[in-house]
This record gives C-alpha cells, sequence and structure tokens, in this order.
C-alpha cells in the first residue's frame, strides 16, 4: 500500500477520500470568501484539518464532508481575519470557456456573470451557501443536509426560500440604470 493515510475499517486512502474534491472545494471557498487569496488558504488550512482527522472519517460522503470542513474553516477565518475589499468574480479567470468570437455576446456574458455575482453577493450568507452548494457544486439534498447539518425537508425549505431571495436580487440587479439587460423580470 502507498505511502497515504489510510482508515483502518475501509482501508480507503486520503489521497482517494478527499483529494479529487478539492476543485469543489476551492469554489465553495471562492463563493464564501468573496477573495481568491483567502480561499486558497481556507482551502490549505482545511485540507490540513481533512488530513489531520482522516482516521475519524466514519465513511460515507467523502466529497459531503471534506466540503462541511471547508465551510466551517471558512466560518472560523471571518473570526480571526478582517476581511479587505474583496476582488468581483471574474467570470474569465473561473470559467473554461474560450472568448467569444462576437464582441457583443461577450459583453452580454460578462454582463450576465456580473449580474449574477452582485445578486448573490446582496443574498444572506445561508442562502448563498445553499444555492452555491446545490446549483454550483451539484450537490444532492442529502449531501447538502449532511454538509449544511440540518434535515432534508429543512434544506428543502430553505432552497426553495433561498431561490425566491435570489429572484428577488436577480430583479433588483436588472432595475439598476447601468444594466445592459435593462428592465426584466425574473419570475
Amino acid at each position: 500500500m502507498s505511502n497515504a493515510i489510510c482508515r483502518p475499517a475501509t482501508g480507503e486512502s486520503f489521497d482517494d477520500g478527499v483529494l479529487p474534491h478539492l476543485d469543489d472545494a476551492q469554489r465553495l471557498a471562492r463563493w464564501l470568501m468573496r477573495n481568491e487569496h483567502d480561499a486558497e488558504d481556507v482551502v490549505q488550512e482545511a485540507s490540513l484539518r481533512a488530513f489531520r482527522y482522516f482516521r475519524t472519517f466514519t465513511g460515507g460522503n467523502g466529497r459531503a464532508w471534506f466540503l462541511t470542513i471547508v465551510r466551517n474553516t471558512c466560518f472560523d477565518w471571518y473570526g480571526h481575519s478582517v476581511q479587505a475589499e474583496t476582488d468581483p468574480f471574474d467570470e474569465k479567470q473561473h470559467s473554461g470557456a474560450g472568448p467569444a468570437s462576437d464582441p457583443e455576446t461577450l459583453l452580454l456574458r460578462t454582463d450576465d456573470a456580473s449580474l449574477i455575482a452582485r445578486a448573490m453577493s446582496n443574498l444572506p450568507d445561508r442562502f448563498r451557501q445553499l444555492l452555491v452548494l446545490r446549483e454550483l457544486e451539484g450537490l444532492s439534498y442529502r449531501e447538502l443536509a449532511d454538509v449544511m447539518g440540518m434535515r432534508i425537508g429543512t434544506v428543502m425549505s430553505r432552497l426553495s426560500r433561498a431561490r425566491q431571495a435570489f429572484r428577488g436580487a436577480l430583479n433588483n440587479e436588472l432595475r439598476h440604470p447601468g444594466n445592459i439587460r435593462g428592465r426584466v423580470q425574473i419570475r
């Protein structure tokens, strides 16, 4: 067997149970911290915590277990540091898509990404976390319940309220005069 830390009961290694989820952890931390550099520090700290306590992992969903550690590390990080002015979400940096050939399409895509980022930033943390984990990270309701430490029914009702709050925040952003899209109502 390799030098990887293993759980005694199953023999699953840290490399197999946690490392495949580093990209998910980075995206979650970026959304929660709203700063690329802090997100990198949080993921590094969360990875160290996961490594340190991997022997206590009792099985189940390794992704949900690791993202819970990332989420808790973000909360701890807020308590230990004062966050400076945050960097806006940069769609070009965070997507794998190549440049659009049409300048108008590129402008509309950039405006859409900025619009969504502004609407998300205006949501309460509990709603933003649920939406990021469900819609961007693709966690199931069961995984959300595990990560957030709540029952599935609570996850479903809060996710419904989070989507409703996002629609309202998006509509507020669309009403701003500087928006390219103008006055469009999201239903």
